[in-house]
C-alpha cells in the first residue's frame, strides 16, 4: 500500500504526433503524446492522461461516433480498441503493416439487404495501409465481444493511401491517395456505384470530404489546390445490386503476401480507367469548380485540413504554421491568421464549428481556436527540447520544470495545464527550485546567470550573475529563502548571493572539478556541495562560509541530497553506489549498490552489450520521501528505483516507459534489424515526404541533406517527491511523469479485529457511539465507511470525539480529511473537524512533527485550493452585489441629465446678464 505508486498524467508534452479528435460533446479533445494518448476537458479546464501505452508512437487515432470508443494504432500497425469510459483496453490487434489513417462509420446503421453479409446496426471502421483500404466490422453493443473481423478489402490507388471520409448515411466512403487520386467506394454492394476514381490534381491528397447528405464531393492536394466534383447521383438514389450479381468476382491481379496472412473478406478491385460497358448506368462525378489557395508565385505546402459539413466551414492549415478558413462551395475566405513558425500537422472541429484544434509536431504545441470571437481557448505548448531539472511548491500545489530550450514552466498539478512560462534565459536551464514561501521561483543556467520569477506578478525581478561568466550547473536556496547558491561547471567556484539584495555576498573556492550538486541543510545553517573530484564538502554559512567536512568517496559525485530532518546527507557516486553519511561526525552509515538496479537498455548502434554498458552507468538524480524513510533514484534508464534507507534495499522498481520508439529500450540486441553489413540502424532514412524532406534521387537537388534522422534515448534526468507524500514526478525523454497513490481498490486494513465489520460499525453508529465507530471504520481502513460515519456525527459533537479521540487515530483522521476535502462538497462540516483536531492535539502533534509533515502539508494544500476557489467567488458576488446595489440606488433618483447642471445654471445666469447688458447699451443709444 506504501509504496503502490501509479501513473496518473504526463505533463510537459500535449501533442507529439497523429490526429487530434474532439469527443461527442465537443468539449473534450483527445491528443496522441508518443505512446499514450490525453484527453483535454476545455470547459472544466482539466487534462487528463490514459493509463495504458501502446508499444510505439501513435500515429492515427479513430473515434466511434457514439464517443465511448477509440482505436489507436502506432507506426508499425499494432490496435488497441480502448473504452473512453472505463479508460482501459478492450482489444488488441495487429494490422501487419503501417496504418496511414482510420476512420469510424458516422452512425452505424447500415442497410442491411439480402445480398450483405453484415448485421444490421452493424458499426465499421476503415483503416488505409499501402496502397488499399479495409473495412472492418468492430464491437457491436451486444454483449458478446466481437473481435476485428475483416468484412471487404478495397483495391485501387496505385500508391499509399492518405485520407478517409465517409457521407452522412455510412453508405460509401472516400480514399484519397499519394497517386494524386480520389476514389470513392461502397461500403456495400450498389449496383450503380462499387467504386469511382477522381483525378484532376498535381501533387499528392491530403484531404477529401462530402458534402452533407450528399454524394459531392471535395478533395484538396498538398500543392494547396482545391476540386470541387458534383454527383449526378443523390444518396437515397443508390440501388441495392440483385443477389445473383452479388457474387465476388474472381482476382484477376496478383495477391500481396502480406495480406495472405490474415483473411480477406470480400475484395472489391477498382480500375482507373474503367470500359464503357462498364460505366454504363452507373454515377458518374464531374468538376464543376478549381480553387488554388496560394497566390501567384508563392509555394506554400498544405498539410493538413478539417471540413464542418453543418456550416460549410474548410479549415487549412500549411507548411509554414498559416491556417485559412474558407467557406464552400464559393470559396470564400473568412478568416487567416498565423499561429505557429512551424507546419501544421493536424486539424479539428467540434461538433458545434464553433472550435478549432491544431496540432503543431515540430514544437509540440496545442492549440484551440475560437474563430467567431477570434481567441484562444487553449494554447499549450511543452519544452521544445528535453527536461532537464524540476521542483515541487511547498504546498504540492505547482510543479516547475526547467528544460533545454531556455524556458521556466509553471505546472497546476490539479489541472495538469502550464500557467506560466518564462523566456529570459537565451541557453539551456540546468536546475530550478522553490523558495520556502512558494512564490518565488529560482532558476540557474548555462548562460551565465541564476534568475528569481515572481508567480505574483509573473516577472523576472532578481537577477543574479557571476564577476567572470560562468555557466552554472546547479542550484539551492535555504530554508528562509534569503541566501542562493549556484555552482560552476567551468570555473569550479560556488557563488552565494542575498535574495533581498542581490548583491554577490562570496565565492566559495576549494574543489578541483566542476561542482555537479548543492543542497542546503533543512534544519542548519549547512552547504553541501558535490563535485567530480570525488570529494563532498560541507559549508557552514555562520562560520563564515569555511569548510567544516570535506567527505572523499571514491568516485566523482554526481549528486548529494539531505533528508528532510537534516539528519542525514545521501551521495550517489560515478560507480553506481549510494552512500548514506552522518555529516556531523563525517561516518558513513550506509550504502547501496545501485548499479544493477539501473538495468540499462541496449541502444541500436552500441557495441556492447546493456550488461557492460551499464558498468560506466549510475544514478544521476536523488530525492528523499517526506518522511524521510525511503530515497528516490534515477539515471539513464527506463527505471525509477525506490529504496528503503534504513535496510537499504530495493523496495520497488517502477518502469517508466514501454514505448520501443525511443532508444535504449531494449535489453538484448533485435537480430531481425541486423544484417551482414551491420545494423540497419546506420542507415540515414531521413525524414521522408512528412517532415517535407525528401530524398533525392542521385543528381536532383531536393530536400535538406543536413537533415537527420535519430531515435531520442530513454533516460530519467530528475526526480522529486510531493511535500504531500502522496506523489512523486519525474522528467523523462517523454515528458513530466506523475505517479500517485491508488488507494482506491486495495484493502489495507490496520488492527484488525473480528468483531470490527460493516454491520457492527453501523450498530455501533446506531447507539451514538460515535468514537468508536470512527475507530472500528480506521481499524477496517474503507474510505466510503469512514465518510459515511464521519458525516453521520452532528456537528455539536465534533468537539467531544476529538478530545476523545487517541493519538493514533489523530493522524489518520486528519490524513482522511485532506484526501476528502479534494472530492466532498461538505466543505465547512470538514473545516470544523479540522479545526478542532489541530486546536486539541497540536502540542502533542508538534512533537512529531517530522513525520507529520506530509500529512499536515497535504492537509493545507487541499484547503488552500478550496481558499482560493472560494474567495475568488466570493470576490465575484461582492462585486455583483455592490453593482446591484448601486443601481438600485440610482432608481429613485431623478436622471442628471433632467437637471440643469451647476455649469448650465451658470452659462444660463451670464447669458441673461449679457441679454440685459445689450438690451441697455440699445436703449442709451
Amino acid at each position: 500500500m506504501r509504496f503502490a505508486y501509479r501513473f496518473s498524467g504526463l505533463l510537459g508534452t500535449v501533442y507529439r504526433r497523429g490526429n487530434l479528435s474532439f469527443t461527442r460533446d465537443g468539449n473534450s479533445l483527445l491528443s496522441p503524446v508518443g505512446n499514450r494518448v490525453s484527453l483535454f476537458d476545455l470547459k472544466n479546464n482539466k487534462c487528463e492522461t490514459f493509463p495504458l501505452a501502446t508499444r510505439l508512437n501513435i500515429v492515427c487515432v479513430g473515434l466511434s461516433p457514439d464517443g465511448t470508443l477509440a482505436i489507436l494504432i502506432d507506426e508499425e500497425g499494432a490496435a488497441l480498441l480502448v473504452s473512453l469510459i472505463g479508460k482501459c483496453v478492450i482489444h488488441q490487434f495487429y494490422f501487419h503493416k503501417p496504418v496511414h489513417s482510420v476512420k469510424f462509420s458516422p452512425d452505424g446503421n447500415f442497410v442491411c439487404n439480402y445480398a450483405s453479409p453484415s448485421p444490421p446496426y452493424d458499426r465499421k471502421f476503415v483503416i488505409t495501409k499501402d496502397n488499399l483500404a479495409y473495412l472492418y466490422h468492430a464491437p457491436g453493443k451486444k454483449r458478446e465481444f466481437n473481435a476485428f473481423v475483416l468484412d471487404k478489402t478495397y483495391y485501387g490507388p496505385y500508391d499509399e493511401t492518405t485520407c478517409i471520409d465517409w457521407t452522412d448515411d455510412s453508405k460509401c466512403f472516400a480514399v484519397g491517395s499519394k497517386d494524386m487520386s480520389t476514389w470513392v467506394f461502397g461500403a456495400e454492394r450498389w449496383a450503380n456505384l462499387i467504386y469511382y476514381s477522381l483525378g484532376g490534381h498535381k501533387d499528392v491528397i491530403v484531404a477529401c470530404f462530402f458534402e452533407e447528405n450528399s454524394l459531392d464531393l471535395y478533395t484538396i492536394s498538398q500543392d494547396a489546390a482545391l476540386c470541387v466534383w458534383q454527383c449526378d447521383t443523390e444518396l437515397d438514389g443508390l440501388k441495392p445490386m440483385p443477389p445473383k450479381d452479388a457474387a465476388k468476382e474472381e482476382d484477376a491481379g496478383e495477391n500481396d503476401e502480406e495480406l495472405l496472412e490474415e483473411p480477406k473478406g470480400e475484395e472489391i478491385h477498382g480500375k482507373a480507367n474503367p470500359s464503357e460497358q462498364e460505366t454504363r448506368n452507373k454515377v458518374k462525378y464531374s468538376r464543376v469548380a478549381k480553387y488554388f489557395f496560394n497566390k501567384e508565385g508563392d509555394f506554400n505546402n498544405l498539410t493538413a485540413a478539417a471540413y464542418h459539413k453543418k456550416t460549410h466551414l474548410l479549415v487549412t492549415g500549411f507548411a509554414s504554421g498559416i491556417f485559412h478558413l474558407h467557406e464552400l462551395p464559393d470559396f470564400n475566405l473568412i478568416h487567416s491568421l498565423s499561429i505557429s513558425d512551424q507546419r501544421i500537422a493536424s486539424i479539428s472541429i467540434n461538433c458545434t464549428g464553433d472550435w478549432i484544434a491544431f496540432g503543431c509536431s515540430g514544437l509540440g504545441q496545442l492549440l484551440v481556436w475560437e474563430w467567431q470571437s477570434e481567441s484562444y481557448v487553449l494554447k499549450q505548448q511543452g519544452h521544445f527540447n528535453s527536461m532537464v531539472s524540476l521542483a515541487y511548491s511547498p504546498d504540492g500545489q505547482y510543479i516547475v520544470t526547467g528544460g533545454e530550450d531556455g524556458k521556466v514552466k509553471v505546472w497546476n498539478t490539479s489541472s495538469s495545464f502550464c500557467f506560466v512560462t518564462f523566456t529570459e534565459h537565451t541557453s539551456g536551464v540546468t536546475a530550478v527550485t522553490f523558495t520556502s514561501t512558494g512564490y518565488v521561483v529560482l532558476s540557474a543556467s548555462l548562460d551565465g546567470t541564476v534568475r528569481a520569477f515572481d508567480l505574483h506578478r509573473y516577472r523576472n525581478f532578481r537577477t543574479f550573475t557571476s564577476p567572470r561568466p560562468s555557466q552554472f550547473s546547479c542550484l539551492a536556496v535555504d530554508s528562509s529563502g534569503e541566501i542562493v547558491s549556484a555552482g560552476s561547471q567551468d570555473s569550479f567556484e560556488i557563488f552565494i548571493w542575498s535574495m533581498q539584495s542581490g548583491r554577490l555576498l562570496d565565492v566559495l573556492a576549494g574543489h578541483e572539478g566542476p561542482i555537479s550538486s548543492l543542497s542546503f541543510n533543512p534544519m542548519k545553517c549547512l552547504l553541501a556541495s558535490a563535485s567530480w573530484d570525488k570529494t563532498v564538502k560541507l559549508w557552514d554559512m555562520l562560520d563564515s562560509w569555511r569548510t567544516k567536512e570535506t567527505l572523499i568517496m571514491n568516485s566523482d559525485v554526481l549528486v548529494v541530497a539531505f533528508r528532510p530532518d537534516g539528519k542525514e546527507l545521501a551521495v550517489a557516486a560515478l560507480n553506481g553506489q549510494i552512500t548514506f553519511w552522518d555529516h556531523e561526525n563525517a561516518v558513513q552509515t550506509g550504502s547501496i549498490e545501485g548499479r544493477h538496479d539501473l538495468q540499462m537498455g541496449r541502444k541500436e548502434l552500441d557495441k556492447i552489450t546493456a550488461k557492460q554498458a551499464a558498468k560506466g552507468k549510475s544514478f544521476t538524480t536523488l530525492c528523499y520521501s517526506a518522511d524521510g524513510q525511503s530515497i528516490l533514484a534515477g539515471g539513464l534508464s527506463k527505471f525509477v528505483c525506490i529504496y528503503n534507507v534504513k535496510e537499504q534495499i530495493l523496495m520497488k522498481k517502477f518502469e517508466i516507459s514501454c514505448n520501443h520508439s525511443l532508444d535504449a529500450m531494449e535489453e538484448y540486441l533485435d537480430r531481425r534489424k541486423m544484417t551482414e553489413f551491420g545494423s540497419l540502424a546506420l542507415i540515414d532514412e531521413g525524414g521522408g515526404g512528412d517532415e517535407g524532406v525528401a530524398i533525392p534521387l542521385p543528381g536532383v537537388k531536393r530536400g535538406d541533406m543536413s537533415y537527420r534522422h535519430f531515435k531520442p534515448e530513454i533516460r530519467v534526468t530528475c526526480v522529486r517527491f510531493s511535500p504531500t507524500g502522496r506523489s512523486w514526478a519525474a522528467t523523462t525523454t517523454e515528458g513530466l511523469l506523475i505517479y500517485s497513490l491508488d488507494s482506491g481498490l486495495i484493502f489495507d486494513p490496520f488492527e484488525l479485529d473480528i468483531d470490527v465489520t460493516p454491520n457492527n460499525i453501523h450498530k455501533t453508529l446506531r447507539q451514538k457511539e460515535y468514537t468508536m465507530a470512527i475507530i472500528m471504520a480506521f481499524k477496517l481502513n474503507e474510505k466510503k465507511l469512514i465518510q459515511e460515519v464521519l458525516e453521520a456525527v452532528p456537528s455539536s459533537e465534533v468537539d467531544v470525539i476529538c478530545s476523545s479521540l487517541p493519538d493514533l487515530y489523530v493522524e489518520k483522521l486528519l490524513e482522511f480529511l485532506a484526501s476528502a476535502f479534494e472530492i466532498s462538497c461538505h466543505l465547512e462540516f470538514y473545516l470544523i473537524w479540522a479545526h478542532k483536531l489541530l486546536m486539541l492535539h497540536g502540542q502533542k502533534l508538534k512533537t512529531r512533527s517530522v513525520k507529520l509533515l506530509p500529512v499536515i502539508q497535504f492537509l493545507q494544500k487541499s484547503i488552500q485550493r478550496h481558499f482560493e476557489n472560494v474567495s475568488k467567488l466570493c470576490e465575484w458576488n461582492i462585486y455583483n452585489i455592490k453593482y446591484a446595489l448601486a443601481i438600485s440606488e440610482q432608481r429613485g433618483v431623478k436622471r442628471l441629465a433632467e437637471e440643469p447642471s451647476v455649469d448650465e445654471e451658470e452659462l444660463d445666469s451670464d447669458s441673461d446678464c449679457l441679454m440685459q447688458e445689450v438690451h441697455k447699451d440699445k436703449l442709451s443709444s
